[in-house]
């Protein structure tokens, strides 16, 4: 927005919508990566008791939405507690799917036309960002560039595989460069990122965090694709997970097409289930739910940090999106966070889990992975179980199943199988 935009929500209610126009003139006028917000929603009924995750199961691969269903499902007799739906997001693109595609949806667009320091508006040259060996986010970064004529510089944690398989193929594939970044060095990401961001952009290069680009206005996008014209490189840095203000306005316009009539509407209970990295994505669901003023719930099954550190960095994401917009809605408070049913230290795969992800693609062609998805999956079987207010549960599919290449590499014995 320009110097002194209306505000979307006003001090005085943060659970409803006052004036959408904002909102929706926002959503309108961006451009995206993702042509459209829709992906594919598939049924999942539960067809018996058994203990999960080794339940029986079925899917519908063309349910009945929208308000009609919503009315036949409220009617007495109606049966709706055993199923739940499953946002097929890791079926947007063959290799940057997911949640990752949904944060990058707005960030991209932005590259393209940040303002040059001598008020030229010129795209940024190079990214860099940073992640695990077989971050989803990074190769998802080093896809969408390279499609773009932006130069990706991704700064891996650990050391290099004797094998590339999974994200890490991916990664060396598509990026520009690919560094292994020591344990040690790598818990001081900020400082790690900075440092490599000027090594880019040389001595006469510019380099500037996607939250500065961010609070420039959003209504001069712009594609021109002058690359280096002037001589200079233009670096971007997108921290780890892409946790940035302005992912969250990819992950908002998924929750407006999920409420419009012929998806899931504005009337009826819905409890929106996905794992969570950094949490970004679920905090963007939250503000979604808030900012159209839905009588739905996000329920975010934490895997990497403590409910503190996510707690937190839902209160940061929700300020910095607040100071851009200029809105008024609570600091935090707007995500339900949640252990996964199965606590244990992040990247660890218990027994059995490789079986449960393979039991479940056998009976509903959806592939799960052990680490983060199978953790939402098992979140919304108990929720359907435990329905409360006749809510629909739905389960978002962050993608991420490239993963399963890696996991076969650390875990051979679990993917053996006698059948």
């Amino acid at each position: 927005f320009r110097a002194s935009p209306p505000p979307l929500i006003s001090s005085s209610s943060s659970s409803s919508l006052l004036d959408p126009t904002p909102l929706r003139h926002l959503l309108q006028r961006l451009p995206w990566t993702i042509p459209s917000p829709s992906a594919p929603i598939h049924r999942i009924s539960l067809l018996s008791p058994s203990p999960q995750p080794l339940l029986s199961c079925s899917i519908d691969l063309r349910p009945d939405l929208g308000a009609d269903s919503y009315a036949k499902a409220s009617e007495p007799g109606a049966d709706s507690s055993s199923s739940f739906f499953v946002l097929r997001d890791d079926l947007l693109h063959p290799l940057a799917n997911g949640n990752k595609a949904r944060k990058l949806d707005a960030l991209l667009p932005l590259l393209l036309r940040r303002r040059h320091r001598r008020g030229r508006t010129l795209p940024a040259t190079d990214l860099v960002t940073c992640g695990g060996c077989q971050s989803s986010h990074a190769a998802a970064v080093a896809v969408c560039c390279a499609g773009r004529g932006i130069r990706s510089h991704l700064l891996l944690r650990g050391e290099r595989p004797e094998v590339p398989t999974g994200y890490n193929l991916i990664s060396e594939m598509f990026g520009s460069s690919t560094v292994y970044v020591a344990r040690s060095a790598y818990a001081r990401r900020d400082e790690m990122l900075l440092e490599h961001a000027h090594r880019v952009a040389g001595a006469g290069g510019e380099v500037m965090w996607i939250d500065d680009i961010v609070g420039e206005d959003l209504g001069e996008m712009n594609s021109e694709r002058g690359i280096g014209e002037d001589g200079s490189r233009r670096v971007v840095i997108v921290n780890e997970g892409a946790a940035s203000s302005v992912a969250l306005l990819g992950v908002i316009r998924l929750v407006d097409y999920l409420a419009q009539a012929n998806v899931f509407g504005k009337e009826q209970k819905i409890r929106i289930v996905l794992d969570a990295g950094t949490g970004t994505t679920a905090v963007g669901l939250a503000l979604g739910v808030v900012l159209l003023g839905l009588p739905w719930k996000v329920t975010a099954v934490m895997l990497a940090d403590t409910v503190e550190r996510y707690k937190e960095r839902e209160k940061r994401l929700i300020s910095e999106f607040k100071r851009i917009h200029q809105i008024e809605i609570p600091d935090d408070g707007i995500v339900q966070w949640v252990e996964r049913i199965h606590p244990r230290r992040f990247r660890k795969v218990l027994v059995g889990e490789i079986e449960a992800c393979r039991h479940i693609a056998r009976q509903t062609g959806i592939l799960l992975d052990p680490m983060y998805t199978l953790a939402a999956w098992e979140r919304a079987v108990s929720l359907t179980r435990d329905a409360e207010d006749n809510a629909k549960v739905v389960m978002l599919h962050t993608g991420g199943t490239l993963n399963m290449f890696g996991l076969a590499q650390r875990y051979r014995s679990h993917f053996s199988s006698d059948d």
